[in-house]
């Protein structure tokens, strides 16, 4: 049977637009990257940090070893607290926007930023931005968490998204490695062999030859999905959903989503 979630992929929806339609029109620009290295600062006593970290804006915190209480006495002394949280869910809302615009699955994301501006908007009193700082800090490192992910599974960004469409529950550890390696495989057979056509999307034939090689290439016994795990029905649902992502994400080679790869 087609997974439940192929059918709610909703390709049609603009992400930005998704993201910023709950938020007010008061708000300020402003440069994610500039705003977490100050709320950053307040806590960098008491927190580990990874390694691993590229730059300042992109530490990633250990969510349970941060002191709350001592970032909220913090806070408590920033003069405009309002401007702060309008600034920060308005960096994190872009943030989001090219991370949903890259793999549209990570709907969970959208849907909890939503959850945390719903409740900001509905009542603005002290308590209420106090608790929105720290759930937009909350979330803003779980961002964070998710943009390191392809890396932790050993794939890039692009290849990530593939990998998330194909798998589902309950698969074994071979399973999965198999099935990053059809993302990987795939997507560079498609870049190959079809998607660095001039205008593909615009000529039904070049259309056609793209979904019938993802196609093909899943329902192989050699490069494609593990067999007693996927059925026809379902490798033809999975087909359509790789299909409508790489004719949104990829025009052109390199894609303009991923910045060449990255």
């Amino acid at each position: 049977n087609i997974r439940p979630e192929i059918n709610d992929y909703r390709l049609d929806r603009d992400a930005i637009n998704i993201i910023y339609k709950s938020l007010q029109n008061d708000r300020e620009q402003a440069d994610i990257s500039q705003i977490m290295m100050e709320l950053h600062r307040l806590v960098d006593d008491s927190v580990e940090v990874s390694r691993s970290a590229v730059n300042e804006s992109q530490k990633v915190y250990d969510i349970s070893k941060i002191d709350f209480e001592r970032l909220r006495q913090e806070f408590s002394r920033i003069a405009n607290k309002k401007t702060t949280v309008v600034n920060l869910r308005d960096a994190i809302a872009a943030r989001l926007a090219k991370l949903m615009q890259q793999n549209p699955l990570r709907t969970d994301f959208q849907k909890h930023f939503e959850e945390i501006v719903e409740g900001y908007n509905s009542e603005k009193d002290s308590v209420t931005i106090e608790q929105t700082f720290e759930a937009l800090f909350k979330f803003e490192q779980e961002l964070t968490e998710e943009e390191s992910r392809a890396v932790r599974e050993n794939l890039t960004g692009e290849t990530l998204v593939l990998f998330d469409m194909l798998k589902k529950p309950e698969l074994s550890k071979k399973e999965i490695d198999r099935i990053k390696k059809v993302a990987k495989d795939l997507l560079e057979t498609l870049k190959q062999e079809k998607l660095n056509i001039d205008n593909w999307r615009e000529k039904e034939g070049t259309r056609d030859a793209v979904k019938q090689r993802i196609y093909d290439y899943l329902y192989d016994d050699t490069t494609g999905l593990p067999v007693e795990s996927y059925e026809e029905e379902e490798i033809q649902g999975l087909t359509n959903l790789l299909f409508n992502h790489v004719y949104r994400a990829y025009p052109q080679v390199p894609s303009p989503i991923y910045g060449g790869g990255i």
